[in-house]
């Protein structure tokens, strides 16, 4: 039963489109029909509204961070299964046909719940990326990836030094599936 109940909620959350709501709400357009027709922050502020944009950027971000912190605290050992039903309820969401958004910021939202040095380490990247290149899809992709190395070359590291030291395969292949998913939309 706890499964379910993480699977539909993080699901569920995930799959909130609160780029879409907020546009429609505020400005009456539809999002999907701007700019890449995706719903999130970065096509919110093709809209020409910044505030929008941030707060789509907010909302989504605290819909991959809250299933993972209600997760931990009531069903620790369903983690991965929480983030990763979180992140394709935002690229997959029912509401939708399925047609969703990237998961960039939900993705954040799951990395500052598990993590805050990778997700530091994810937010100075997609600056410095963005600042060169001036591409948010190109930002994120590459972001996504350096997480993924980090992550991949310390467990190798940790297991160097001392081979009795277990460290979390699993983790490094759902940052993996997150990477491959991102890399798609």
């Amino acid at each position: 039963m706890e499964i379910l109940v993480t699977i539909f909620f993080s699901y569920l959350c995930g799959s909130i489109p609160f780029g879409l709501l907020l546009t429609k709400f505020f400005t009456g357009k539809d999002v999907r029909k701007i700019g890449s027709g995706n719903i999130g922050a970065t096509n919110v502020l093709r809209t020409g509204n910044k505030f929008l944009a941030l707060g789509t950027l907010l909302l989504d971000v605290s819909k991959g961070y809250v299933p993972i912190v209600m997760t931990k605290i009531l069903f620790p050992e369903l983690i991965q299964v929480s983030a990763l039903m979180t992140f394709l309820g935002n690229i997959f969401p029912v509401w939708l046909k399925f047609k969703g958004g990237k998961g960039v910021a939900t993705y954040l939202g799951i990395l500052i719940a598990l993590s805050s040095v990778l997700s530091i380490l994810f937010i100075f990247t997609w600056l410095i990326v963005s600042l060169i290149f001036k591409y948010s899809s190109l930002s994120s992709m590459f972001s996504s990836l350096t997480v993924l190395v980090v992550y991949g070359l310390k467990d190798k590291a940790i297991k160097a030094i001392n081979p009795n030291i277990g460290f979390d395969n699993d983790f490094t292949f759902l940052l993996f599936v997150f990477f491959i998913l991102m890399s798609e939309k």
